[in-house]
C-alpha cells in the first residue's frame, strides 16, 4: 500500500482538454494563427502555459515580445472560460474520497500555475481531501524536473518509500523517475498507453477502480 499519492491535475483528476482547446484557438484566431483540434492539443499541452504558447506560435511569430503578449491573452480567454467543458474524470471524487477514507495521503503537483491549479481543483473537489495542491512557481524548474516534487514531499512529510506519482503523460512518467518514484500511468488522460509504456511506468490503470487496487496494493 501506499501511504501517499501525488496526482497531476490535467488528464488526470481532470478532462480539462476541451477548455484549454477553446482557450487557445481563440487566441491563436484573434492572431490569425493556426488552430487546432482537441486531439492535437492533447500532445502540446502537458509542459505549462508558456510552452503551450511556444508550441502554438507560427514561425516569425515567436519573439519574446509576441509570446509574453500571447500568454496574456491566453490566460484572459481560459480565465474566463475554464469552467466551461471541464469535468472531473468519471469516478474520481468517489476514489478520492475512499482513498481519504483508508488513510492515504494526497497531494496535487502540476504545471499549471500554482493560483491557478489551486483555483481549479477547489472548483471541483473537496480540498480537504489534499494535504497540498501544488502547481508551477517562479524559479522552480516545472515538472519533470525533479526539484518541486521533491519540494512537495518534504512539505506533506511523504516518505519517497511508499509514495506514488499518478499521471497521464511521459512527463508524469519522467516526473517519478526523477524523483525516484514509481508512476502509475492512467489510460483516461490525454496520451496513449504506448507513450506511457515507452516511458516506463511502474503500473496502468484503465479506470479509478484499478487506480484504487495500485494505491492500496491489491493488484
Amino acid at each position: 500500500m501506499y501511504k501517499t499519492v501525488l496526482f497531476d491535475l490535467d488528464g488526470t483528476l481532470l478532462n480539462t482538454i476541451d477548455d484549454l482547446a477553446d482557450a487557445g484557438n481563440r487566441m491563436c484566431a484573434a492572431r490569425g494563427w493556426p488552430t487546432h483540434t482537441s486531439d492535437q492539443f492533447r500532445y502540446l499541452v502537458g509542459n505549462g502555459i508558456p510552452k503551450l504558447i511556444e508550441r502554438l506560435a507560427p514561425e516569425g511569430h515567436n519573439t519574446p515580445a509576441e509570446l509574453e503578449e500571447a500568454y496574456h491573452a491566453f490566460d484572459e480567454i481560459y480565465d474566463a472560460h475554464m469552467f466551461d467543458k471541464t469535468r472531473p474524470y468519471p469516478g474520481m471524487p468517489d476514489l478520492l474520497a475512499e482513498l481519504a477514507a483508508a488513510g492515504v495521503k494526497m497531494a496535487v503537483f502540476s504545471n499549471k500555475d500554482d493560483a491557478l491549479a489551486r483555483r481549479v481543483v477547489a472548483h471541483y473537489f473537496d480540498t480537504s481531501l489534499f494535504a497540498l495542491v501544488r502547481g508551477a512557481l517562479p524559479d522552480v524548474p516545472k515538472k519533470p524536473a525533479p526539484e518541486g516534487t521533491l519540494a512537495l514531499m518534504q512539505a506533506v512529510g511523504a516518505d519517497p518509500a511508499s509514495t506514488l506519482y499518478v499521471g497521464d503523460s511521459n512527463v508524469d512518467v519522467l516526473t517519478g523517475k526523477n524523483a525516484g518514484l514509481p508512476c502509475c500511468g492512467v489510460l483516461w488522460g490525454f496520451r496513449t498507453e504506448q507513450e506511457l509504456r515507452d516511458a516506463g511506468a511502474t503500473y496502468l490503470a484503465a479506470d479509478t477502480r484499478q487506480l484504487k487496487q495500485v494505491v492500496l496494493g491489491q493488484h
